[in-house]
């Protein structure tokens, strides 16, 4: 099997890990962001440990991965706390639909930061995301604005996170990755959790456990496909999250997407399937030529 055959089934493993956390996340609608961000990187710490020590991988990294390490785990402590609040005040379809422009972000960061290759498809790509984005969000000069400019700004610093992972990919082992960031994360919720605490019952301890194994499961399929494969070659499968948030939105919370946000989903959608076929043809192109 090629690397980028494991690297789509890592990340189709990523994408139901992640579609099950958020709806837990959800779920628990009476507990703080900070609280939930703190419980869920708790458990994948303790995963990753036990991982670490299991294959004798340095759980702090090496000194000079340290600081991207540090970087990575701060923007992804950013990301996180914003993406839980969207999801706890907006619909989960429309939360997903935002969280999933992260991926164009992370190409053009690529580009910047890791000198990849920008194609000449990707700028217009983004334009066109950017305005799928206004559809689902549809501004308004009110506060009603706050959890869907939390869920693009979660977007972006989830870019700008995995760009980090990307560049850490072949220096640094993936539970090495996840266990400093959640080491970073979780001391970092401490704080702001107890100042906020908010006492769970029986039924909110399990639904936050859960949250935190469908999260390791999402963030090591994540970890391991962006290691494996570049971002705008696996990306694409990703994306079956959009579909799960609808279905289970509408099936547990009766929330029914407005026409604007099923057209900007669509247009997301279709771009990425779009630049999938584009750098499939452009690999291709380029290996009759070798």
């Amino acid at each position: 099997m090629t690397d980028k055959n494991k690297a789509i089934i890592f990340m189709l493993f990523s994408a139901a890990g992640f579609s099950v956390m958020q709806t837990l996340v959800k779920l628990t609608t009476d507990i703080p962001a900070y609280e939930k961000v703190f419980f869920r990187n708790l458990i994948s710490l303790i995963i990753a440990f036990f991982i670490c020590k299991k294959n004798g991988s340095r759980i702090l990294g090496t000194s000079t991965n340290r600081p991207f390490l540090f970087y990575r785990s701060i923007l992804g402590s950013a990301g996180m706390v914003l993406y839980f609040f969207a999801i706890s005040k907006m619909f989960l379809a429309d939360s997903t639909i935002i969280n999933k422009t992260s991926p164009f972000f992370l190409t053009i960061f690529a580009v910047l930061f890791l000198k990849e290759k920008l194609h000449k498809i990707q700028i217009p790509a983004l334009i066109i995301v950017l305005i799928a984005v206004f559809l689902v969000v549809k501004p308004q000069f009110n506060l009603s604005m706050i959890p869907a400019t939390a869920a693009f700004f979660s977007s972006i610093c989830a870019a700008a996170a995995y760009t980090f992972v990307r560049f850490l990919g072949k220096r640094e082992k993936p539970e090495t990755i996840i266990f400093f960031f959640s080491l970073t994360n979780t001391i970092l919720m401490i704080i702001p959790m107890l100042l906020r605490f908010t006492m769970p019952n029986s039924q909110q301890i399990v639904l936050l456990f859960f949250t935190g194994i469908f999260a390791a499961i999402g963030q090591f399929g994540l970890t391991h496909a962006y290691k494996l494969a570049p971002a705008s070659e696996i990306a694409i499968y990703n994306y079956t999250n959009i579909l799960f948030a609808f279905v289970v939105g509408i099936v547990i919370w009766h929330e029914i997407p407005d026409v604007y946000s099923i057209i900007g989903g669509i247009i997301i959608i279709v771009i990425s399937v779009i630049l999938f076929f584009y750098h499939k043809n452009c690999n291709l192109k380029l290996q009759i030529k070798s």
